[in-house]
């Protein structure tokens, strides 16, 4: 294991750096020594970065900068996953699955209500008993500058992954807002709502399929393999993405098999998961999905990836296929050859 000091990669770090030198600020070398490249930055030195940054450019908007000004590298091996994916839902599961890579300090979940989609930030703060009430206020102040610069991030790279094709509805924050709402519309280019109760990017349902300019089906597995490796190793893996990740290295596992793998039963695997809100049939039917369009992509014929996927018979998995993608394999391989 990497460690179990909360921590950011040091690209997210270097994020706020650059915003500090487009500024033409100068943070203290005592702080900026600890941005190593390749070691993870222990999170008390990300904050203390962020709390300089922010008392230098005495900008109620300084979150909102660095937000708009990230790119898919700040985000490590995670936003490569991201934007490699074929819809714009599939990159955004995977930045809820692992955005633990980034750093810590929060995280992500992708819901639907009606006809939209929320892709939602959940901060963590923490504030020791023995801190002043001024400072808890002022930690407050730059927690929603932080959230800001998160949410920021995700219209800025949801819109570079897809083109600029996709179109979000309403941008949603828990706390109210340090300048006029009008300032927030007119930078972000979009509808915001404070004092929400929540963080959310709010988006129709049709827009997370969206396919992804850079969709590279070989690119994400490796990436995928890449980032499992790395939230092991942080100690950061849920039980789903345990699950999730047996599936993809032994897609003709059933679930007492993938059980047994963790030292549980199937049953016990069951509870688990249900705990987190999902079952094994919707893990392995969403990897058996991304598997199968990934190695007809690649070539592979529909007897193949039927093989290499452990159906029992092609016309088995001829009806799986028909069920996510609306048309047979044989029909949606030859597509890709028009």
């Amino acid at each position: 294991m990497i460690g179990s000091t909360p921590s950011v990669t040091h690209l997210y770090a270097q994020a706020i750096l650059q915003a500090a030198h487009r500024r033409g600020l100068t943070l203290p070398d005592s702080i900026t020594c600890e941005v190593v490249p390749g070691q993870r930055v222990p999170l008390a030195v990300q904050d203390q970065l962020w709390e300089e940054y922010c008392r230098q450019a005495n900008d109620p908007l300084a979150g909102l900068d660095i937000g708009l000004g990230l790119q898919v590298g700040h985000l490590d091996s995670a936003g490569m996953l991201l934007v490699s994916c074929d819809t714009l839902r599939d990159g955004l599961e995977a930045l809820v699955e692992y955005a633990p890579v980034v750093g810590d300090g929060g995280e992500f979940s992708l819901s639907e209500e009606g006809d939209h989609l929320l892709l939602c930030y959940h901060p963590e703060f923490r504030v020791r008993v023995a801190e002043r009430v001024e400072a808890v206020m002022a930690s407050l102040v730059r927690l929603a500058e932080r959230v800001e610069a998160v949410m920021a991030s995700l219209v800025r790279l949801a819109g570079w992954a897809t083109g600029e094709a996709f179109l979000p509805e309403t941008l949603l924050f828990a706390h109210e807002p340090e300048v006029g709402e009008s300032v927030y519309r007119e930078r972000l280019g979009m509808a915001v709502a404070f004092g929400a109760g929540r963080n959310c990017l709010q988006f129709h349902r049709d827009q997370g399929q969206l396919p992804l300019i850079q969709a590279n089906s070989a690119l994400r597995d490796h990436l995928r393999q890449l980032a499992d490796y790395t939230l092991e190793a942080l100690g950061h893996q849920s039980l789903s993405g345990q699950v999730s990740q047996l599936v993809r290295q032994h897609p003709g596992w059933g679930k007492e098999r993938v059980a047994s793998d963790l030292h549980m039963s199937g049953r016990h695997l069951t509870r688990l998961l249900a705990e987190e809100g999902l079952s094994f049939k919707v893990l392995r039917e969403r990897e058996l999905h991304r598997l199968a369009v990934g190695l007809l992509r690649s070539g592979g014929s529909v007897t193949s990836v039927s093989e290499q996927l452990g159906f029992s018979e092609e016309a088995a998995f001829s009806r799986a296929f028909r069920r996510w993608e609306g048309v047979s394999p044989s029909r949606f391989r030859s597509s890709l050859l028009d």
